[in-house]
């Protein structure tokens, strides 16, 4: 997300009337509904993230131990057990 400049996208007197409420502060504006992005989109990391939880699946099939894993993973105990969760559903 970057900042643009309200003076040149928005006409005077809409500047005027928001001025009336947030005078020199930053304000949020988020977008419509069906324009949304869901998280990762923008990225590869949920993608990443699924082969990392499909690695860390196949490892505790294969017999590592919760323990280990998250060690190697740096993630806790309970991150793993929730990703196996997902897996075993």
């Amino acid at each position: 997300m970057g900042y643009k400049r309200s003076t040149s996208i928005l006409p005077p007197e809409l500047i005027q009337q928001i001025q009336k409420y947030v005078d020199g502060e930053y304000i949020y504006i988020p977008r419509i509904a069906e324009k949304r992005k869901n998280w990762g989109d923008n990225t590869n990391t949920r993608q990443t993230l699924a082969l990392r939880n499909e690695e860390i699946f196949h490892k505790y099939q294969s017999g590592a131990a919760v323990s280990n894993l998250a060690e190697q993973y740096h993630i806790s105990t309970q991150g793993i057990y929730k990703i196996l969760s997902k897996f075993k559903g």
